[in-house]
């Protein structure tokens, strides 16, 4: 009898046709959300429909990297790699300056310094030699929204 393959260390988001665009942009620096040419609507995470109208006629969009924080918990506990490696962590919802709200972690500020509706910008954290996640931190002013790819 074959052992059962080992697990990953962790999960990460497969990446298929669909999403690829969105995990390229991503390792670029740059956030995308999803447009519905409908009802003009923009959403995240990404579908393959409008969530508001159904429409099937729905495009990539590079978001401005601006947020605002809407909620957030600080997790201290966490057995689950790779989280139990960074605890305590700021798991958070964010509303997009293009409307949708999108969940993530908040980097770079001290728990006890958030507020609702502090601005936020979009940076990157490398989980993988190929994979960047969308994590947010406070705002720095104008240009806001493009990350390093390398936090």
């Amino acid at each position: 009898m074959a052992a059962a393959p080992t697990p990953p260390p962790h999960a990460l988001p497969e990446i298929d046709d669909f999403t690829r665009p969105y995990w390229e942009a991503a390792a670029e620096g740059r956030l995308l959300v999803r447009r519905c040419r409908g009802c003009a609507r923009a959403h995240h995470y990404p579908r393959e429909f409008c969530p508001y109208c159904w429409s099937a006629d729905v495009v990539w969009e590079t978001a401005s990297g601006r947020a605002t924080l809407y909620t957030w918990s600080v997790v201290h506990r966490n057995d689950l790699p790779p989280f139990r490696l960074r605890l305590p962590y700021v798991a958070a919802v964010v509303d997009l300056a293009e409307g949708p709200r999108m969940s993530t972690e908040i980097v770079e500020c001290p728990p006890e310094a958030l507020r609702v509706s502090m601005p936020l910008e979009a940076t990157f954290r490398r989980a993988a030699p190929e994979l960047c996640l969308p994590v947010f931190r406070p705002s720095r002013g104008v240009g806001a929204g493009r990350g390093d790819a390398a936090a």
